[in-house]
């Protein structure tokens, strides 16, 4: 088991759009085992590879009853309805906030092994994939919160202990099939 470190709140990755993944070799198969990983080990509903400092579109997924991984996904809303539902992230540790996000999507990518995926998702499974691609995009859900929410969120955020003090640090990426 590899459980890497999330980057938090503040770190320019998670604010960069993550490249496309073209080789589906064992580097690719290494981070999927280290999303998975992490995920699992902090107890999360998903996490992006953005999140452990690589600029990938890749992302592991466990929630309402469903588990996979998505590389290089692609979102279809299934109909315009949406749903307003708490939301939170393991980069922003602590924080939860009420988010509207489509109700049903359906997503499609690749596994690591270069074979297609559809997952269809309604309710949370569908807010999962929606925060996870949004990680890809370099999009946190802060950003997706009405005004007042965002700017409360904001200040909790820059009083938490986590947050400031230094100047993330931005490792080398080890996955250089992903630049």
């Amino acid at each position: 088991m590899t459980v890497r470190p999330i980057r938090l709140f503040g770190d320019p990755v998670l604010r960069t759009r993550a490249g496309e993944v073209v080789d589906f070799d064992g580097k690719l198969r290494t981070l999927v085992r280290e999303l998975w990983d992490t995920m699992e080990k902090r107890g999360g509903a998903g996490l992006a590879a953005p999140q452990l400092g690589v600029g990938a579109r890749a992302f592991t997924y466990h929630c309402d009853g469903q588990a996979g991984h998505l590389i290089n996904p692609s979102l279809w809303l299934a109909d315009e309805r949406t749903q307003d539902g708490m939301e939170g992230c393991l980069s922003i540790p602590e924080l939860d906030r009420k988010c509207r996000r489509y109700r049903n999507v359906v997503a499609r990518g690749w596994n690591m092994h270069g074979e297609p995926v559809e997952v269809s998702g309604s309710d949370l499974l569908a807010r999962c994939l929606q925060h996870e691609t949004d990680h890809l995009n370099g999009v946190l859900f802060l950003d997706r919160l009405d005004e007042r929410s965002r700017e409360t969120a904001l200040s909790e955020i820059r009083a938490a202990s986590w947050f400031g003090g230094t100047e993330p640090v931005i490792e080398q990426d080890p996955h250089s099939l992903f630049r």
